[in-house]
Parts: C-alpha cells; sequence; structure tokens
C-alpha cells in the first residue's frame, strides 16, 4: 500500500461563522477556516479527512504540504508506528509543526487500513463497545440566562450532560452561571465545567469547592496545562476530578508525568490535536496502565468527530463523546448526520469511517489547493 499522493485542499466555510462574543479573545471569525487531506496509495484507494486550520486554512495548508507531503509520499500506509516515530524524529529536527497537522494524515491511515480490511475503523482498531454517551459543550455565552437556558435545552435534546465553558472575564459571574446551570437542569443531569485556564490556584480551589457542592462530574482545564506544579496542587486538594492535558504539545510523552504523578485525575486526547487515531491511542493506554480515564476531546468538525467516535468504540476507559452546542452550526462535512439518537452515539458497522465526506460541500468551500 504504497502512498503515491498525499492532497491538500485549504477550505473556508462563511455559514459556519463564530461571533467575536462566542470566543474569550473577542475576534470574529467570519467563517470557519479547514483542511481536507486525501492520501492516495499505489492500487486506487483512498481516505480523506478534515484538519483544523486555526485561522488560516492557506497558512495551515503551506506548512502541512512542505512537510508532511515529502514525508508521507512513498511511505506504505500500513507502517503507520514507523510513521510515528520517524515523524517525531523529524518534526523536532526543522518542522515544528502545529500541534494539529499531523493527525488527520494518520486518520487517513488508519481509514485505508480498516477499508482494505472491510471492516468498520473502530472495530479494526479492536473495538471494546459499540455505543457511547454523548454531551454538549457551550461557547462562551452573553450571560447568566444564556448558560441556564442553553443547558435545558441540551438536556431536553436528549443529550447526556452538559459543559460550560465560562466567560472568564469576572470570577463572581462564573460562579453565578455554574449555580444557575445547576438549577436549570435539576440535581440528576451530568455537568462539567471547563473555564479554559481562567484563574490561579487559589480561585481554581474556590472555584472546584463550589462544583463539588453543586454535583458537578468534573473540572478541566482551570489552569493553563502546563503548570503541572499547581495542577497536581489543586489534583490533591479536590474531591471533584480535575482533568487536563488536552493542548499539550507531543502526546503521549509529554503526558507521561501527569500521568504518573497525578497531575491531574484524568487526561484529555483526540485525533486532531493529538497526533491522530495513533497519538489518542497511546495516550489512552498510558492511562489505562494507571487506572485512569482518557476523555476525548471534541474536534469541532463532524468528520474528525465521527473518528473520535471511533476512537471511543476502541478504548474502555473514556466516558463521552463531545459535541460542541448548537450542534448545527457544526454539523456539515459528512453525508449523513453523526450516529445520535436520544444521546446515544451508536459506531458504524460500515467498513472504514462508515459515513462519506461533503463532497459538494468541500468543493464549494475550497479556496485552494496546496
Amino acid at each position: 500500500m504504497r502512498i503515491t499522493e498525499l492532497d491538500i485542499r485549504c477550505c473556508r466555510l462563511d455559514r459556519a461563522a463564530i461571533p467575536g462574543e462566542a470566543m474569550r479573545d473577542g475576534i470574529a471569525q467570519d467563517g470557519l477556516e479547514f483542511l481536507v487531506f486525501t492520501l492516495k496509495e499505489e492500487s486506487g484507494l483512498s481516505a480523506s479527512m478534515f484538519g483544523f486550520a486555526g485561522r488560516s486554512a492557506l497558512g495551515s495548508g503551506h506548512l502541512a504540504a512542505a512537510s508532511l507531503r515529502p514525508f508521507f509520499v512513498g511511505r506504505n500506509a500500513l507502517d503507520r508506528e514507523a510513521a510515528w516515530q520517524d515523524w517525531r524524529v523529524a518534526d523536532r529536527w526543522w518542522h515544528h509543526l502545529p500541534i494539529y497537522l499531523y493527525g488527520p494524515v494518520d486518520c487517513c491511515l488508519w481509514i485505508l487500513a480498516a477499508q482494505a480490511a472491510g471492516q468498520p475503523l473502530w472495530r479494526y482498531i479492536g473495538g471494546v463497545r459499540s455505543e457511547v454517551p454523548v454531551y454538549a459543550s457551550s461557547l462562551v455565552l452573553p450571560d447568566v440566562e444564556a448558560y441556564a437556558a442553553e443547558a435545558a435545552a441540551v438536556r431536553d435534546a436528549g443529550f447526556k450532560g452538559y459543559k460550560t465553558h465560562p466567560p472568564g472575564r469576572d470570577f463572581d459571574e462564573d460562579i453565578a452561571i455554574h449555580r444557575a446551570v445547576r438549577e436549570a437542569v435539576g440535581p440528576d443531569f451530568a455537568l462539567m465545567a471547563d473555564p479554559v485556564a481562567a484563574y490561579s490556584l487559589e480561585q481554581a480551589v474556590r472555584f472546584g469547592r463550589e462544583l463539588e457542592t453543586l454535583g458537578y462530574q468534573w473540572l478541566e482545564e482551570p489552569m493553563p496545562d502546563e503548570n503541572f506544579a499547581a495542577l497536581r496542587e489543586l489534583t490533591r486538594i479536590l474531591d471533584i476530578p480535575v482533568i487536563g492535558t488536552e493542548v499539550l504539545a507531543k502526546h503521549p510523552y509529554s503526558v507521561a508525568e501527569c500521568v504518573s504523578t497525578r497531575v491531574v485525575d484524568a487526561v484529555r486526547a483526540d485525533v486532531s490535536w493529538t497526533g491522530g487515531i495513533t497519538g489518542s491511542l497511546k495516550t489512552a493506554r498510558l492511562a489505562e496502565a494507571f487506572h485512569m480515564n482518557c476523555e476525548l476531546h471534541t474536534t469541532i468538525f463532524h468528520p474528525l468527530e465521527l473518528v473520535n467516535l471511533h476512537v471511543n468504540g476502541a478504548v474502555a476507559n473514556s466516558t463521552y463523546l463531545e459535541l460542541l452546542w448548537p450542534t448545527s452550526q457544526f454539523d456539515f462535512g459528512l453525508q449523513a448526520p453523526l450516529p445520535i439518537e436520544d444521546g446515544i452515539a451508536r459506531m458504524p458497522e460500515i467498513p472504514g469511517l462508515g459515513i462519506d465526506l461533503d463532497w459538494d460541500l468541500i468543493d464549494d468551500a475550497t479556496v485552494a489547493t496546496v
């Protein structure tokens, strides 16, 4: 299965715009920018996957083309581990790519192999379950009432949990938001909080204690992921699980100390920012060896969320599939919706990815091929 081509499309979807007030930096995204990678091999098989691109698909695409195309073309698509090990060395020497560029190509390698084997991706990886509950995560909302209303809407839509991304502009406002959300959904609905590195250690302790009183399921990234010493102390003090590591580069190696010395109670990984399926599996297996969960993090784009779902079917230590809310804003790129009913996502049974990409949408969104 010799790789003959790596095509890279730079795309922008204007209808998926995100207003500035929905992002903590206040900078609007007039349209979502993304990449679409296509790997082709010598017998004619191909596999494609979306890729995160930050605020510039063109910038990200040119980086990927300069580094990943010459690296992958000519390799055997089945030698995923050799590629992983070689790229770890190559990236250190003269590439230093953003954390989101290798992962989609790794996903293509796995999809190609699953197609060739005639197996659904999750089962090709090694199936452990055929379904997983789904929770929805907020963007940044304007006020307390908006968070409470959205949490109730998520619950009423059948999802199994809701996670806040509070504004982080005022500590007391953040506390009020989490109290209002709990009141809106009742005592038994699963809730999580992700302040996105907004607090000092002292604030994080106070915030965590409040979440414990309110019955939240976990506290995610209250301080920067790289602040190991403060996170370790927070994890020691609090009873609520503290979760982190989603933005650390070089998984699983950068996460090993977090696991072995209990910097956090559970780690995060995903097929977009963690080095694809290979990187996510390595981090999940590392955590499993320490009886720790690896909670899979949203990948934003639904084609990548579908790959995350397949990984969820192949690891036993992730609780949920996470999607951003409103899901309609990010529900593009596939020819059919994600297989979710009553808040439960079920693994596809069709070989490979299980749902084809929406090439009409991709064609319309393509601004350049690099």
